[in-house]
């Protein structure tokens, strides 16, 4: 089968940083499913990942990377229970497995979902990774239930991108909570306030003045980005007993800054569950068949700015490229080598 991967790290601008390769279809495990790929789209992780050294193949092998995908089930493994061949679905993979840039993929039944019927496959492509992440962030590590956060605030910071639009939207419409998100463009402000938000502030300026302005004090913080260097700030216009959850890789932290408020922190990964096969596993796959009929209702909106065309070594590219530039708003997303 095609697909398309690279077998050393480096910039973008590399020629080799990325290109097509035949593979082996891959095998099934007893709970996987063979995924004819029609959608993909492109995270930060992609980006990560790419360029880690430490991350990259072996000496003379090749890696394929991408961890969002929507298409067709046309095997299935001896024990698989949820889903049948001809079903579509949509999921955002195993970080620690073969990725989704390719013909077909192999991926564990219980971090699958069914793709929204609303939907075409690029742009179903575009929401699991986010949605999972964004869903794990407000209900596992802020600990919050549908319906909850009366009276309460949620201050998102980085709310323009993949994570921010969904995490914005989900707090909107399963929550009371007040939502504050941040953002720095005219464009991502009219974003941000497109997906739902309540108020707009500047991550690019105090942070604290601006919520004192707002006459808000959030009890739970969302930093997707820049976490590092926003950290003080956050630590300091949080409610005492108040809770920040981070997406980001921050090579720092003051952590012992958070012990005067008796603050709360977390960190949201949403590949933890498939990597450690961890009991609740089937979890991701129950939040992701939630936000299909969110998407299917309309009660949720999809996240997608742009489609850049069919996979291929080129437009992944330009993908990757648009990826770095951390101005992509929403989500981009590729048709599949079969749509």
């Amino acid at each position: 089968m095609k697909a398309i991967g690279y077998r050393k790290t480096g910039p973008i601008s590399a020629p080799d940083s990325l290109i097509e390769l035949e593979a082996e279809k891959p095998d099934l495990g007893p709970r996987d499913l063979l995924v004819e790929v029609r959608g993909i789209s492109v995270n930060p992780v992609d980006v990560k990942v790419r360029t880690r050294p430490q991350m990259g193949p072996a000496e003379g092998e090749s890696k394929v990377i991408g961890y969002d995908a929507a298409g067709i089930v046309r095997e299935t493994g001896s024990e698989v229970s949820l889903f049948h061949v001809g079903d579509e679905v949509f999921y955002a993979g195993d970080i620690t497995r073969q990725g989704t840039n390719a013909e077909f993929h192999a991926v564990d039944e219980r971090i699958v979902g069914n793709k929204p019927r609303s939907l075409g496959f690029a742009e179903a492509a575009g929401m699991p990774l986010t949605a999972i992440t964004a869903w794990e962030l407000l209900f596992d590590s802020l600990g919050l239930s549908e319906g909850g956060g009366t009276d309460e605030a949620l201050l998102i910071i980085g709310a323009a991108g993949g994570v921010g639009s969904i995490l914005t939207q989900l707090a909107q419409k399963l929550t009371d909570l007040k939502v504050v998100a941040t953002a720095s463009r005219p464009e991502t402000v009219e974003w941000v306030k497109k997906m739902g938000a309540d108020h707009v502030i500047n991550h690019h300026e105090s942070l604290t003045e601006q919520m004192q302005k707002l006459g808000t004090v959030p009890r739970y913080v969302a930093s997707l980005n820049g976490s590092e260097d926003h950290f003080d700030a956050i630590v300091e216009l949080i409610q005492p007993r108040g809770h920040i959850a981070l997406i980001d890789d921050p090579k720092t932290l003051n952590i012992h800054a958070i012990k005067p408020k008796s603050l709360s922190f977390s960190w949201e990964y949403m590949f933890a569950r498939p990597m450690h096969q961890t009991p609740d596993m089937e979890k991701q796959h129950e939040l992701l068949n939630r936000v299909s009929s969110l998407l299917d209702e309309g009660r949720l909106v999809s996240t997608v700015t742009k489609n850049l065309g069919q996979l291929n070594v080129e437009n992944l590219k330009t993908a990757h490229t648009e990826q770095e530039s951390g101005r992509v708003i929403g989500k981009n997303v590729l048709d599949g080598f079969f749509s």
